[in-house]
């Protein structure tokens, strides 16, 4: 059985996130705005996937699914799927360091203020495009 609910549910938790994010930033914490926007724009287009029929994977960047299954997506939402899985692969790609820090790195002294802004930014254009063509995904919060 399919919950038809839950792609719905990726998305209005993915918009309050976005809310959460300009805190973060207000608060100059630069790695935890990068690393919470990978976590929306994996919720976001996990929910867009769900929409329309595709399971996505328990990994943290769909953006080969995304690509992949191309066709059975809304038609107007193709022109900006290269986008949409670049900026869910250069988020991935930062979702570890961003949290953990390395060795040689540590967090807030790496992330800068453009990096927070470039997340933010591919945060916010993920789940402004995806929202539309998720059942369910305007809720109560909004009223």
């Amino acid at each position: 059985m399919r919950n038809v609910d839950l792609a719905g549910d990726y998305l209005r938790r993915a918009r309050v996130r976005l809310r959460a994010l300009d805190v973060l930033f207000e608060g100059e914490s630069f790695a935890d705005v990068v690393c919470e926007s990978q976590e929306i724009v994996e919720l976001a287009l996990k929910g867009l996937l769900r929409s329309c029929g595709v399971e996505p994977p328990r990994i943290h960047d769909v953006s080969e699914v995304l690509l992949a299954e191309r066709d059975r997506l809304p038609q107007d939402l193709r022109g900006m799927l290269d986008e949409l899985a670049r900026i869910s692969r250069d988020l991935r790609r930062d979702r570890e360091l961003a949290f953990y820090g390395a060795e040689d790195l540590t967090p807030s002294g790496f992330y800068s203020r453009e990096d927070a802004v470039r997340a933010r930014d591919g945060a916010r254009r993920t789940v402004v495009a995806v929202e539309p063509h998720v059942p369910g995904a305007r809720g109560a919060e909004e009223a």
